[in-house]
């Protein structure tokens, strides 16, 4: 991106947001009766507060800011949200991969816990597989940045995504929506509310997503990065009284798009001679592997509230979730079986929450217990057919991880005075984690798992065992704000997360004896003062912050050749980093019917130490030529939204828009041929809707520049396996018209 583009971008930004903050410390402007920026209502501390008094860096977007803007899924939010990243797994089109400040889980294997919590109606989702959340029936949509560790407590080191559907309203109400466009798009969403008469209620709400693929299997001649999902969800609301809700809630996804197989960044000649060449376009493939993909999630949950006064309220929360996953990813790229590997997951857990909501004179709060009883489960094989090319060779992987978690929690807030509140909290978690892995070599293309009743067993497993591991830990957050003004609030805060420890799932105990008892818990300890609110008579809306984390003890899959011709994993607590940073996010509207938004973050990020292991030295300090992946050092984003009234005939948004990510890289060590160079993608949004809001007609333009950008890859070079370096890509330019309509 030229340099003078990425000046405008952070420049832009920084005036928004911090110039009209620091003058407003001198002589806050008064605060108008028509107030220009909206209200927004968060629960980021589990409770309804407004987003400019929480003391926490915040991201919070509503259902008409996402239907504005053409958001398809949570992965769009990336593009205007500080410091954070969201893309679909390498090899995967629904399985979330997640990073906040340079905090996160890039290898969705089962049994390795996230470091970024997504929630669904306050229901913590374990597992990343089915998790790249589609955009309908939302009411909102809550991003929060840092560890979370007191009021959301294991595996949110990173931050945490909250997702919260729309409720039913008073009157019944049928929305439809048709979304059609580039490579065949056609999607189709349909969801009602109806209540029944004045206590009881039903929802419900149906999405079906399909496009062609943006490139093709030229082995097999099937659709690449294609969508076929099926995502359903519907509740019922009961209000025998004022002070009782009651809300049961069903969802489930179903994602039957093929196989997303990577596009092969470098050429390879195997024995026979064949070459295997870079194929012209980023999206084809010559996988040999399978197409066949299937993932499936689902859920339940059941809200029990009653308000017993005006100061207390009782909650329960009741939520099961399983899912399923078969698939297959080609690391090689080729029709012969270099480098495959065929896998399949299953998950379920069970998750009860009490919560005590409290609110008195000067003190309001939350405390509660959380429980989770989770197993994740899976098997894949990695077929490596140059280590015996005669008769192929196979390493099967197995097992599975069950948890237990229980915690207790507490936060609240104490008004010193009208403008001084500090905030204290805490929570103990204990994990019990009980692993099984089972590791054993095959001669012969596939494991009998995997349908190769052939396969003859090479030896003793190198991998057989079941070991149990108990993980304590008390994480607490400490915050002081002051208001400036009513609407400034300054704030400064210090909080712990810490994601649980393991056992890895791919661990080879031959080669590294030491994986038999798994690894530790992570911590990340966060240092942070912010200032956020409204200013010029409530035109200006803002946020910025300046963060400073200590990330300690990190779990860090490394893998590596063995003597023997296979693969062996160590997931070892070998690194620790700094993480120091600035974040700013601001909204101007700069008259009536022009609106500016914009946002940058900065990170700086080191390594303070990275044990990496070194097979026949063993451990070896290696900071110095390590880098945190995922985590570009800039990102930033620039939109305007024009609006124009029509009167009787409605009203149009039109909102040009960038986002720019800085130098970006997949893993800890620097792999050139699939590391990302920063980037820049230009979107355009034009919504006409009707003067009594029933009718809708929105066309979205995204990565209008057509840009090639990586999210995600695999390095396996050298000839064992088939110089197998491979990438996976973000979507092309895409045009797509949108109709809605409500019914009431």
């Amino acid at each position: 991106m030229p340099f003078n583009l990425k000046t405008t971008l952070l420049v832009s930004a920084c005036a928004i947001s911090l110039a009209p903050a620091a003058s407003a410390l001198a002589a806050a402007p008064a605060v108008s009766q028509s107030a220009n920026v909206e209200e927004l209502v968060v629960t980021a501390r589990r409770r309804e507060e407004n987003l400019k008094d929480v003391p926490i860096a915040v991201s919070a977007y509503t259902a008409a800011t996402l239907e504005r803007t053409g958001v398809r899924d949570i992965t769009d939010l990336q593009k205007t949200t500080p410091s954070l990243t969201l893309q679909p797994a390498r090899g995967s089109n629904s399985t979330l991969i997640a990073f906040i400040r340079g905090v996160g889980q890039q290898d969705p294997l089962w049994g390795f816990d996230p470091g970024v919590g997504l929630y669904l109606d306050d229901v913590y989702v374990a597992r990343p597989q089915a998790a790249v959340l589609d955009v309908f029936d939302v009411d909102r949509i809550e991003i929060l940045r840092g560890p979370q560790g007191t009021l959301y407590g294991r595996n949110t080191i990173g931050g945490a995504i909250k997702y919260v559907t729309a409720r039913i309203g008073s009157r019944p109400e049928l929305d439809v929506k048709g979304q059609f466009g580039s490579y065949g798009e056609h999607d189709e969403i349909v969801s009602f509310k109806l209540p029944v008469g004045s206590t009881f209620g039903i929802s419900g709400a149906v999405a079906k997503y399909d496009h062609d693929g943006y490139g093709t299997n030229l082995n097999t001649h099937e659709d690449q990065y294609n969508k076929d999902v099926l995502a359903m969800r519907g509740s019922a609301e009961w209000t025998p009284t004022d002070a009782v809700f009651v809300r049961l809630s069903l969802d489930r996804v179903q994602d039957k798009s093929n196989a997303k197989h990577g596009h092969r960044e470098a050429p390879y000649t195997s024995a026979a001679g064949v070459t295997y060449g870079v194929l012209p376009g980023v999206y084809d493939t010559m996988a040999g592997a399978g197409d066949k993909n299937r993932v499936v999630a689902e859920g339940g949950s059941l809200l029990g509230q009653w308000a017993m006064n005006s100061n207390l309220t009782f909650k329960s929360i009741t939520a099961f979730r399983s899912g399923y996953t078969n698939g297959n990813i080609d690391f090689d790229e080729t029709p012969q079986p270099f480098l495959d590997i065929p896998a399949k997951y299953r998950d379920h857990q069970f998750t009860q929450e009490l919560q005590t909501l409290f609110s008195y004179d000067k003190l309001r709060g939350v405390a509660g217990v959380f429980y989770l009883d989770a197993t994740a489960s899976g098997a894949f094989d990695t077929v490596l057919n140059n280590a015996s090319p005669a008769t192929g060779f196979t390493i099967y992987d197995g097992g599975y991880v069950r948890t237990k978690s229980t915690s207790v929690y507490a936060d609240a807030s104490y008004d010193v005075t009208d403008q001084l509140q500090v905030s204290l909290g805490g929570r103990y978690t204990t994990d019990e984690k009980t692993g099984q892995v089972l590791r054993q070599q095959y001669l012969g293309v596939r494991s009998p798992a995997f349908g190769n009743t052939s396969a003859i067993k090479l030896g003793a497993p190198n991998t057989d065992y079941t070991n149990q591991r108990t993980f304590q830990r008390f994480t607490p957050r400490v915050s002081v704000s002051y208001k400036l003004s009513p609407d400034l609030t300054a704030y400064a805060s210090y909080g712990q997360g810490f994601k649980s420890g393991g056992f890895d799932m791919r661990g080879d105990a031959k080669a590294y004896p030491a994986t038999v008892n798994g690894y530790a818990p992570e911590t990340v300890t966060t240092y942070e003062i912010g200032l956020k609110g409204a200013l010029l008579d409530r035109t200006l809306s803002f946020a910025t912050d300046i963060f400073d984390s200590a990330y300690r003890n990190q779990q860090i899959t490394t893998q590596y050749p063995t003597a023997t011709g296979g693969i062996a994993s160590v997931v070892d607590n070998v690194g620790s980093s700094t993480l120091r940073g600035a974040e700013a996010q601001g909204s101007w509207r700069v008259a009536p019917d022009f609106t500016v938004n914009a946002t940058v973050s900065y990170i700086d990020t080191k390594f303070d130490r990275y044990l990496a292991f070194i097979p026949g030295t063993g451990l070896v300090d290696v900071s110095n030529q390590r880098k945190l992946q995922n985590t570009p050092k800039w990102t930033a984003s620039l939109s305007g939204t024009y609006t124009h009234d029509f009167g009787d005939r409605g009203r149009i948004a039109i909102t040009p828009a960038l986002a720019y990510r800085s130098f970006t890289q997949q893993f800890e060590t620097a792999t050139p041929l699939i590391d990302q160079p920063g980037y820049t993608l230009y979107d355009l949004d034009a919504v006409w809707t009707s003067a009594d809001d029933r009718y809708q007609i929105g066309l979205h333009g995204k990565n209008l520049g057509d840009e090639r950008y990586k999210i995600g890859g695999y390095s396996f070079p050298g000839a064992l396996f088939a110089n197998s370096i491979d990438a996976f890509y973000g979507a092309p330019r895409t045009v797509t018209v949108s109709v809605a309509a409500k019914f009431y």
